[in-house]
């Protein structure tokens, strides 16, 4: 795929809300938790085993306490087993990484420690993983604590992103399975199967499936069985519109009601309408099947004349909601022209808040600021709008979502301000499209005194996504 992009992701939720009960436990884990930002950011880390392995988590009643980041390694105990997510601690990869602990993994740059204590599942050494220690890990002052044998992997040591790819795969083989709890299914047409996918009308297939102008053609996936609670799936696949303006792409899901069925019910789940363009572009469909389903993509032609029609690449279903995705396209290009910021599309939350983001270059570091704005549902929405959290996130571009590790914050709004910081949150402010939001300070805090909501990140994560979920 041509061209660098960058992908915003934002996710606003309600933290008291639970909306998924979940079923498999594999230890009991009383976990201590201080600070809201914490608490949101803890069905996050779920979600990540959930997509990349067969551990799930189900929630118990627990009082919280002030402590640190901590846990010990495997089951300690057979009544339960006590970690610790305190304060500063509001981070995926920081959550990931002590329930790691917690599920028998230890530190991956202990390895030198007897094999008979220790294994790796026989996986290679991983530079990446979320259970490195970074290099300045116990420093005392003298210099880094670890020196990698190559030196630019010297940074990647200590990431807190989230579980890498071997730490999955090391998990997975700890507790002898293959499978995952919410991921579904992905293709990147790399075979000459084609991911068991079924064709039919006139169709070109190279290292992608490109869907041409025909009167109608149809790429249908295999047969997929949700099995979480919640009946909600996300489509995610990339697609190229070499055709006319007036042709669709449909995507459609076929139910089917019981092993005999093998028709179905077609119900239609979104249309792509619109100008070709000279790029890849990045998209997500959300799905409702409650029982076995298909999806299909159907191109047609339209009115006007057609001689190219819609590729497809990098289909990705899992059990899942789906994020909103602000796509940059080429952001090197904006970087090298001198652009000082640039505006996404407005949004709507799940629950009716409308909002929008700002990107800010300056000093070789890219800011994303939120602000909400007016929108139609204001007066039937709660102001100022407490224990929301606010999730950006900076989307890897790896195909596989289960391979994917990306960067993100969150930050959640907390109603126990001053007089004056209530003022800058109140709804008036909100509906003259000012931007006051919250700024985002090292340490996930709220401080609505400051004008914006900031998210920064190093320059050189323009070469991958950013979302907004």
């Amino acid at each position: 795929m041509s061209g660098v992009l960058i992908s915003v992701r934002f996710q606003i939720s309600h933290l008291l809300n639970i909306e998924c009960n979940f079923h498999i436990v594999f230890h009991s884990v009383v976990f201590v938790v201080i600070g809201k930002n914490s608490k949101g950011v803890i069905p996050r880390a779920f979600e990540q085993f959930r997509l990349k392995s067969c551990v799930d988590f189900k929630p118990g009643q627990q009082k919280s306490f002030t402590s640190l980041c901590w846990s010990y390694i495997g089951r300690s105990s057979p009544g339960g087993q006590t970690l610790s997510i305190g304060e500063r601690c509001g981070r995926k990869g920081i959550v990931e990484h002590q329930f790691l602990h917690a599920l028998g993994l230890n530190h991956d740059n202990f390895n030198k420690h007897s094999e008979n204590v220790f294994t790796t599942q026989e996986s290679p050494y991983d530079y990446y993983s979320v259970m490195h220690l970074d290099k300045n890990a116990f420093k005392n002052f003298n210099g880094p604590t670890i020196i990698t044998k190559s030196p630019e992997l010297q940074d990647v040591i200590g990431q807190l992103m989230e579980m890498s790819e071997y730490d999955a795969i090391e998990l997975n083989k700890l507790y002898k399975c293959n499978s995952s709890v919410s991921f579904l299914d992905h293709c990147s047409f790399d075979e000459e199967s084609l991911c068991e996918m079924s064709v039919s009308s006139r169709l070109h297939l190279n290292e992608l499936t490109s869907i041409h102008s025909c009167s109608h053609s149809r790429l249908e996936s295999k047969t997929l069985t949700p099995t979480r609670d919640c009946k909600v799936q996300c489509l995610q696949f990339y697609y190229y519109h070499s055709g006319h303006e007036s042709d669709p792409l449909n995507i459609w899901i076929r139910e089917l009601q019981n092993q005999a069925d093998s028709t179905g019910a077609l119900r239609l789940m979104d249309q792509i309408t619109e100008t070709p363009g000279n790029y890849w572009k990045l998209h997500h469909v959300q799905l409702n099947a409650n029982k076995s389903f298909q999806v299909v993509f159907e191109a047609r032609k339209g009115a006007g004349n057609s001689n190219g029609g819609f590729s497809l690449d990098d289909i990705n279903i899992s059990e899942t909601e789906c994020p909103l995705i602000w796509q940059i396209r080429d952001i090197e290009k904006e970087l090298n022209s001198g652009f000082r910021e640039l505006y996404s599309p407005l949004y709507y939350s799940s629950d009716g808040y409308r909002f929008g983001a700002r990107l800010l270059e300056s000093r070789n570091q890219l800011t994303i600021s939120l602000s909400l704005v007016s929108g139609a549902c204001d007066e039937q929405l709660q102001w100022p709008c407490p224990w929301r959290q606010i999730t950006v996130q900076i989307l890897d571009q790896n195909p596989h979502i289960q391979k994917r590790m990306s960067f993100e914050q969150s930050v959640t709004t907390d109603p126990d301000l001053t007089r004056y910081e209530q003022l800058l949150l109140s709804r008036r402010a909100f509906l003259q499209n000012q931007l006051n939001l919250f700024f985002l300070n090292s340490e996930q805090s709220v401080d609505t005194r400051h004008e914006f909501f900031l998210i920064q990140w190093k320059q050189n994560y323009r070469l991958l996504y950013i979302n907004i979920a």
